[in-house]
């Protein structure tokens, strides 16, 4: 069992509201077929719930389809885990338009329950509004999707409401994006090594930048991402929590108290720096090629509104308040439609106090720190003296794979909430704090204060964006 979770928290239903959906078929079920092949949701049953007037058989067929990857690389015993899974599974239909009437249901299945919200944002609020105590067998866990809310007073009001409901160790907000893996490899090169922990602070750091570019344009998603945009789809989401397991101090423990408690605090010391038109940027892709692959405009693809002036890439610079990160800006970058795919953290030394006169070569680049996500690796880039000429010195590249998970993302969001591991789960007070940095942002944007650029699809950015912010 892992750390954190506790022997009774064991989840023996996972009760899926919006199991007809995208999300549901895509990611969930896929993630938690991996589960169920490597026999970590031992007897687990899956129940889907939707609108649709779905059969039985219709749902296990569903399902069935949403493993069919996993059983190509099964084993037999897989396999059959993985056969017994669908047979057990079954299927509700639920108007959530009334949930009012979900309590009768949640009531006949058999706990400990969790019931995963993979629903629009207003659905799932909707949902929770209608629900009460009494709908809920015990020891219920609620599972929710980002984004909380869609300001820091809508995130305030949904926790209220949520915590009216069970108290908030049974309450999951996940986080796909920050996995895992993905904090573990953060913490332990952070921790374990007596050459980064010393110097992991304004004396010795210039800047720290994280960065999460895509080449995928759209892809069907118009009706939500049109809502929302990098800022909120992204940074707002998942890159200020990443930044901030980048910037804690030495937590004394793994245990999911110590670390959140360090994530809360140091994302109350941040806030967007300055005046927004100089610490903020938004853009948004024109008709362009990935790939040798046309792409049409964002203002142009089908379901967007011109008018709401979406922005399909956003950069803001952080700064963080305290003793530890004075004066050293964190720079969150997220685009779509770009050259290149990149889901990394860079972090920028500063250079040497006096260099010795007589070296040449690259004696102005600092020292640089990447740790890429996916894949997971990590490269320490440092001047040393080159083969041909002792005194020209060359960039040289240490590099390390980090750990990678045999899960999907999904797959370890949702194992965490099987065994009722909140190490991952997003606090409430943290998921109010990401609204509050970002809030004043979003205001500045809506109200055209920070002009919209726009880039070819297939390209970094803006002309100019590259040279005027470095490494990036």
């Amino acid at each position: 069992m892992a750390a954190n979770a506790t022997p009774s928290s064991r989840v023996k239903t996972l009760l899926i509201l919006g199991g007809t959906g995208d999300l549901s078929h895509r990611l969930l079920l896929p993630g938690l077929a991996r589960l169920i092949a490597r026999g970590r949701a031992p007897g687990l049953v899956v129940v889907g719930s939707g609108s649709r007037d779905w059969s039985q058989d219709e749902w296990k067929q569903r399902v069935r389809d949403s493993f069919s990857s996993e059983y190509e690389a099964a084993s037999a015993d897989a396999r059959r885990e993985l056969d017994a899974a669908v047979q057990r599974s079954s299927y509700l239909q639920l108007d959530l338009a009334s949930p009012s009437g979900l309590g009768p249901d949640l009531l006949e299945l058999e706990p400990p329950l969790a019931v995963y919200f993979a629903l629009p944002p207003k659905l799932t609020l909707q949902t929770v509004e209608g629900l009460s105590p009494r709908d809920l067998p015990p020891e219920t866990l609620l599972v929710l999707e980002k984004p909380f809310g869609s300001d820091q007073a809508s995130a305030r009001d949904l926790n209220r409401r949520l915590v009216s409901l069970v108290p908030e160790e049974r309450i999951f907000r996940v986080d796909h994006f920050l996995g895992m893996t993905t904090v573990m490899n953060i913490v332990g090169m952070r921790f374990s090594n007596r050459l980064l922990e010393p110097i992991w602070n304004s004396l010795h750091i210039e800047k720290m930048e994280i960065v999460f570019d895509e080449q995928l344009a759209l892809e069907g998603r118009a009706k939500y991402y049109d809502a929302s945009g990098a800022l909120e789809d992204m940074i707002q989401s998942h890159l200020l929590h990443t930044m901030a397991f980048m910037a804690i101090g030495p937590p004394a423990s793994l245990a999911e108290r110590d670390l959140r408690d360090l994530v809360a605090a140091t994302l109350r010391a941040s806030s967007v720096s300055g005046d927004f038109s100089r610490s903020t940027r938004r853009a948004r892709y024109t008709a362009g090629v990935i790939d040798g692959k046309e792409v049409e405009g964002y203002a142009d693809s089908p379901g967007v509104d011109p008018a709401r002036n979406t922005e399909t890439l956003a950069e803001i610079e952080i700064a963080i308040d305290n003793d530890r990160w004075a004066g050293v800006p964190f720079i969150l970058r997220s685009g779509k439609a770009q050259a290149r795919t990149r889901k990394e953290a860079v972090v920028t030394f500063r250079p040497v106090n006096h260099l010795p006169e007589g070296f040449t070569g690259s004696t102005t680049l600092p020292s640089r720190l990447r740790i890429s996500f996916n894949p997971a690796y990590l490269e320490l880039e440092l001047n040393v003296n080159g083969p041909a000429d002792i005194f020209r010195l060359d960039r040289s590249t240490l590099s390390s794979k980090l750990h990678t998970s045999q899960l999907t993302p999904y797959g370890e969001v949702l194992e965490a909430v099987l065994e009722g591991n909140r190490l991952l789960s997003v606090r409430g007070d943290i998921a109010e704090e990401c609204w509050r940095i970002v809030d004043p942002v979003l205001a500045a944007w809506r109200s055209n204060e920070v002009p919209m650029g726009t880039y070819a699809a297939g390209t970094q950015g803006p002309s100019g964006w590259e040279s005027s912010r470095g490494s990036l």
